[in-house]
Order: C-alpha cells, then structure tokens, then sequence
C-alpha cells in the first residue's frame, strides 16, 4: 500500500520529494503514519521493509502494549511503540510540528492518554466510553464527553481522569499553531464552538478547544 510522497500529510517527519511514492498507514491516513515510515524513516531502526517483516514475525515490536504484525500499522500521535527484547521504548509527539518521537521508561510505555470522544449506554447499565483513535472502553468510571483518560495498556483499566479546564497544560494538536504547548487562561462558547485562550511563553493563542490535549 503506497501513495505518492507529495500528498503526505504536512505531520510526517519525511521529505516529500526524494522518491515518488511512500506506504501509508492501513487506516486513519490522515492522523497516523505508518510502522514502516516510524521505523525506517524517523527513528533509522531498520534500513529495508526486510528487516522489519523479521521483527514482526518474531513479535519483537509493541504499539500500546499490543502485538504489531502488519508493516503499514497505523502509529498515531501519543501511541507508545516499543521493542522490549532490546529494551527500545518510543512516544509520538509533536516535533516543529509533525509528528517525532522521543525515547520513555518502559514504565510509561505501559500508558497512554486519549480523548473521550462519545458515551454509549449497554445492556446491564453498562457504560461503552468511545475514545480518540477508535479505541472503546466499557467501564463503570464516571467519565464525561471531552475528558481526557490515561489508560494501562497492560489491563485496559482506566488510571486517571481529567477534565479541559483553567489551569491545565496542553499541547495544540491542529492549527496553524500545533505542536505548542502552554496553559488554559480561559474556555468561552462562541455558538456550537468552544474557544480556548491559551497562554504559552507569554503569547495568548486562541484556538478550537477540540484542538487540544491535555499532557500531564
């Protein structure tokens, strides 16, 4: 599965024109970037497609805790990527505005934040918590649409809760402003929007607040 280079999306961490074409990721192509890209391309782990075809099949490389095997597996920002068996543990972040990564603690690999994006009410009161990136979550935690949730990859329980309010740090996650971080002054309504003033190295940004994402 490839696409020609010059239509990546503008978060890649790649150069657009050194070839034609480059994978993509088996879905999301917008908002994720593929295991080959992640790999090979930014982190300079593996020099050939080869070479990773023969760590997924010894089951040597982790996203979020699960098993990869595909080579365009969707990798998306916040997603921890791990290699256990040479004690190698990545997160994706923002860098200069695209998406990078940065070495972590086997410990923090374990966890991974997302946004509440949607409840749902299941048989036996039962509550479906649907999540960024297509995760679901069925829980009996008390959580809101809009909350931010650190999950443990290794049993899917569910580690903290926040809250989008004053006070809170978060990172800009779209916009001609992405990749800064800085704290919330103030959130208003503005019609069906939610606007958020932002304060980051003693610049007042305003943005959508579905742009954000809490980081600590």
């Amino acid at each position: 599965m490839h696409q020609k280079r010059i239509t990546i999306a503008k978060t890649w961490f790649v150069p657009r024109m050194t070839s034609k074409y480059i994978a993509f990721a088996m879905s999301d192509m917008q908002k994720s970037l593929p295991l080959i890209v992640a790999m090979r391309d930014i982190l300079k782990l593996v020099k050939i497609k080869k070479e990773l075809k023969l760590l997924l099949n010894s089951k040597q490389i982790f996203v979020n805790g699960k098993i990869v095997r595909e080579t365009n597996y969707p990798v998306h920002l916040f997603d921890s990527l791990s290699m256990p068996a040479v004690g190698k543990f990545y997160r994706a972040v923002l860098k200069d505005k695209k998406i990078g990564f940065k070495e972590i603690s086997e410990k923090e690999s374990t966890e991974r934040a997302y946004k509440v994006i949607g409840k749902k009410i299941l048989s036996g009161k039962r509550i479906q918590i649907n999540l960024s990136e297509g995760k679901n979550l069925i829980t009996s935690e008390k959580i809101n649409t809009d909350d931010f949730i650190v999950i443990d990859n290794l049993n899917n329980k569910v580690k903290s809760i926040k809250q989008l309010k004053e006070g809170e740090e978060v990172i800009i996650t779209a916009g001609k402003h992405i990749g800064k971080i800085g704290k919330i002054k103030k959130i208003e309504e503005e019609g069906e929007k939610k606007i958020a003033e932002i304060e980051s190295k003693n610049e007042k940004i305003r943005t959508d607040a579905k742009n954000l994402f809490i980081t600590n």
